[in-house]
């Protein structure tokens, strides 16, 4: 059973209250995180709702899911808009962040479809998502995914191959290098945490000294955002506190 619109509204408002007052806790301005709301398992529907609720931008981790998700939500939006005087009513503007491991065989849907892709590793990749970005919707805005835990099992580039990749990537046409994803490891030690977020923050304060101003520090979920804050994300990606428990 999914949450109504109701459950979804409070879930939004109270991260929204977390976010604001883990900013507030380290002097930041709330304005300079932004929340993308991670709907991959959940829904059209459930992400129809949290647009009513004034969320904009969703994450997806499964290439296929997302498109579908994305001509749902469309679909779900004409419809509850009516065709006044015979004509769609304009659809709101949504973005669609690409958030989970990129399959080399998927990255054609990624490029065309995605605003946002947060999690390239690879220069495989990287050049394979220029190669199909379409060239009138504008470039294509991507982070890179470092492995700031050392699982082996945990996707993204080692730390110490960072800066090259960020030079590669930054020198490709259709794409915008905006930054630093990572994804650390599952612990309730605070220090821990700490040190993971910290080491993507000074990944890009060296980037950003060899040239690379990038604005994006794509880290923090729902059971660690405010430690993620507190080291300086900007975007914090969140779906359970949102949508509740995932039923796959």
């Amino acid at each position: 059973m999914h949450p109504g619109i109701s459950t979804i509204e409070t879930g939004l408002a109270a991260v929204r209250t977390r976010i604001a007052r883990a900013a507030d806790a380290v002097g930041r301005d709330p304005a300079g995180i932004r929340l993308i709301a991670v709907s991959k398992a959940f829904p059209a529907e459930l992400v129809v709702q949290a647009m009513a609720c004034a969320q904009s931008a969703f994450g997806e981790n499964y290439a296929q899911e997302g498109v579908a998700k994305m001509a749902a939500v469309n679909k779900l939006l004409r419809d509850q808009g009516g065709a006044g005087a015979g004509q769609p009513a304009p659809l709101p503007a949504v973005e669609w962040h690409f958030i989970g491991p990129i399959q080399s065989n998927k990255t054609k849907i990624v490029a065309q479809r995605f605003h946002w892709v947060q999690s390239v590793d690879r220069w495989k990749v990287a050049e394979r998502l220029a190669e199909h970005r379409p060239s009138e919707v504008g470039p294509l805005q991507v982070c890179i995914q470092v492995n700031v835990s050392g699982e082996a099992s945990k996707s993204g580039v080692e730390p110490t191959a960072t800066s090259e990749l960020a030079q590669q990537v930054a020198g490709l046409a259709r794409l915008r290098l905006r930054g630093l994803m990572a994804v650390p490891a599952p612990t309730a030690d605070v220090d821990t945490l700490r040190r993971q977020f910290r080491m993507l923050r000074k990944l890009r304060e060296e980037l950003a000294a060899d040239g690379l101003a990038l604005d994006t520090l794509s880290m923090g979920m729902s059971d660690d955002l405010e430690v993620a804050i507190a080291e300086g994300a900007t975007l914090v990606r969140v779906g359970r506190a949102i949508f509740g428990d995932r039923t796959t």
